[in-house]
């Protein structure tokens, strides 16, 4: 059961207000689960909101790339809510359901091309260790750019908030749990 709810509308601060009338006008259209626990600091809701319109949005990796990205950082903190609602848009986006299945098995899925490949490899990567070797930059460089390997890791740090928020608050549980996602091991 979630720690927090939304306030209701006439509970909010004007600052909370502000918040979400900037995200309901926005491309969301609604209140993101991870606000309802941002809009305790409003200021951390409106910038945090903006980032994540970005990089969900408005980055030069195409919405299939973004999502296996979101998908592998949802895995990695096993993320319940977040493994849901970006399972839904992976498939939207045209991401295979084999690979989505070896992405909640903690195995490496089968790629379709270099950038798929790069998106995975950097992603499981970066989150394991922390860093990502010189031959990975290099490659992932090449096959997404200079832009959109800064944006992925720009997306991966952005989820990393969104997932440790949604467990910290158990936000989106118990309706979100996702079955195939209750392996604890770390992904590697």
């Amino acid at each position: 059961m979630a720690r927090l709810e939304l306030p209701p509308e006439d509970a909010m601060t004007p600052e909370q207000k502000a918040a979400v009338a900037e995200v309901v006008a926005g491309i969301r259209g609604r209140v993101p689960a991870p606000m309802v626990a941002w809009l305790r600091s409003p200021e951390l809701a409106s910038r945090a909101q903006k980032l994540g319109e970005f990089l969900r949005y408005g980055t030069t990796l195409e919405p299939k790339l973004s999502e296996m990205a979101i998908l592998v950082c949802g895995r990695h903190w096993t993320s319940h809510h977040e493994w849901t609602a970006h399972k839904r848009e992976a498939l939207k986006a045209g991401l295979e359901p084999e690979v989505i299945a070896a992405i909640a098995a903690r195995r490496r899925p089968a790629l379709a091309d270099a950038r798929e490949s790069a998106v995975y490899e950097v992603s499981t990567t970066l989150l394991s260790t922390g860093r990502v070797p010189r031959a990975l930059h290099d490659s992932a460089t090449a096959a997404l750019g200079g832009q959109g390997l800064v944006e992925l890791v720009g997306i991966l740090g952005y989820y990393c908030l969104v997932s440790l928020t949604l467990n910290a608050f158990e936000l989106g549980l118990p309706g979100s749990i996702a079955p195939e996602l209750e392996d604890p091991a770390p992904m590697g």
